[in-house]
């Protein structure tokens, strides 16, 4: 075979587990959002005031994100004005230890 017509394979992607979970939680602010809802359901108004200096914007789109990667629910009531409550799922509830212990490596070295 000449090396005239050697054509490179493509890179294989082998995909890493840390990252995977990375992009499950997304931005900075869903460690703040997940720390809140530890604590049980809230609602939009309660996160922002836990978080207060997240832009409504940004929360919006944490909320959003969270909720496409299946780690929490978002329950509309009817009311007037309408009430949005956010829950953790199972899926959102097993992070809960991650950052436990990534709370244990800040304590320890920051």
């Amino acid at each position: 075979m000449s090396m005239n017509n050697y054509i490179p394979k493509e890179p294989v992607a082998i995909a890493c587990n840390i990252e995977k979970t990375l992009e499950v939680l997304g931005g900075k602010w869903a460690f703040l959002v997940l720390r809140e809802l530890f604590c049980g359901t809230r609602r939009f108004g309660e996160l922002q005031r836990a978080i207060p200096s997240v832009s409504p914007r940004s929360l919006t789109s944490t909320l959003r994100h969270l909720e496409e990667m299946g780690v929490l629910e978002r329950e509309v009531h009817p009311t007037v004005p309408v009430t949005v409550e956010y829950t953790l799922t199972p899926k959102g509830e097993d992070l809960h230890q991650i950052l436990k212990e990534m709370k244990l490596w800040a304590a320890k070295w920051t």
